[in-house]
């Protein structure tokens, strides 16, 4: 009897192996900016020295959530109190918002009601906001507030000037520099073309958020803090956009970026992708998307 036992014991535990290791489906894979494939220790390793690290996130992606919270963690245990979180999903008219909520002024309900949060706040930021929150480390509203942005693509970004001062101060200094030949924005342009609006105003707009989010970041940077920056990844892939912006301010700043990129086949990083970032987070096109 329990010989029979021991046999049906041992024969569960060899078919629990086989099904465990083929029924393995990796949804994701992290490589290098030559296509080697990268543990995440050695990533942390590499962004360590860092002035500003940018985690260009596709913003639909559970997983490019699951691990910038994954890295802020593990660079707050390396940084402490000199980390400072930036992020795109906050617009910089909220800062003030957001600046009472930490200080418990408000409460977390109305934060949220006045935030104007972005609709997957709750399952994907919340996190990187509370965390920021319970260890005193600020938080930067970084992007130009959305109704400065559709009036650039509107109108193009002169009518900038129209705005008054107080306005002003929540984007970056006019007048911003426009060089649409960087490939970011040439890319925009193409893609815009024939589509009935002024095709230069549509990479105009994402210069202004490139810019507003390069120039909220610089004041910290002045004051030897680290930033961590949560952006989409088209807003630093190639250390354009964002990274553009802040190395024409700060030229000696070291800057890391993570890219996020799809794949069908995620055990081999295809041509187009390599480059994209310092580090490139591949994530299996088959991966489920959070809205």
């Amino acid at each position: 009897m329990l010989s029979t036992f021991k046999h049906s014991f041992l024969l569960i535990f060899i078919l629990f192996q086989c099904f465990d290791v083929s029924a393995q489906k990796p949804v994701y894979q992290l490589f290098d900016k030559d296509g080697k494939v990268i543990q995440y220790e050695d990533m942390m390793a590499l962004m360590k020295n860092s002035d500003a690290i940018f985690f260009g996130e596709f913003h639909d992606q559970p997983i490019s959530h699951w691990l910038q919270k994954e890295v802020l963690m593990d660079l707050h245990q390396l940084h402490g109190d000199k980390l400072v979180i930036g992020a795109e999903m906050f617009e910089s008219d909220n800062q003030l918002i957001i600046d009472e909520y930490f200080a418990n002024n408000i409460t977390q309900k109305k934060f949220e009601e006045e935030a104007r949060l972005w609709k997957n706040y709750k399952n994907d930021y919340k996190a990187i906001l509370e965390f920021a929150k319970e260890k005193k480390l600020p938080l930067i509203a970084s992007n130009v507030p959305g109704r400065y942005a559709n009036m650039v693509f509107n109108k193009g970004i002169a009518s900038l000037d129209s705005l008054s001062d107080k306005a002003k101060q929540y984007l970056a200094p006019l007048p911003i520099h426009v060089d649409l030949t960087v490939n970011c924005y040439a890319e925009m342009l193409k893609m815009n073309m024939g589509h009935g609006t002024n095709s230069e105003y549509f990479p105009q707009a994402q210069v202004l958020r490139d810019a507003t989010m390069s120039h909220f970041m610089a004041p910290w940077l002045k004051k030897n803090k680290i930033i961590y920056h949560l952006n989409g990844s088209y807003h630093s892939d190639h250390h354009e956009g964002i990274v553009y912006y802040l190395k024409r301010a700060m030229p000696a700043v070291k800057v890391f970026v993570i890219s996020t990129v799809t794949q069908d086949n995620i055990t081999t990083l295809e041509a187009e992708n390599k480059g994209k970032g310092d580090i490139i987070l591949c994530v299996s096109s088959n991966m489920t998307k959070s809205y």
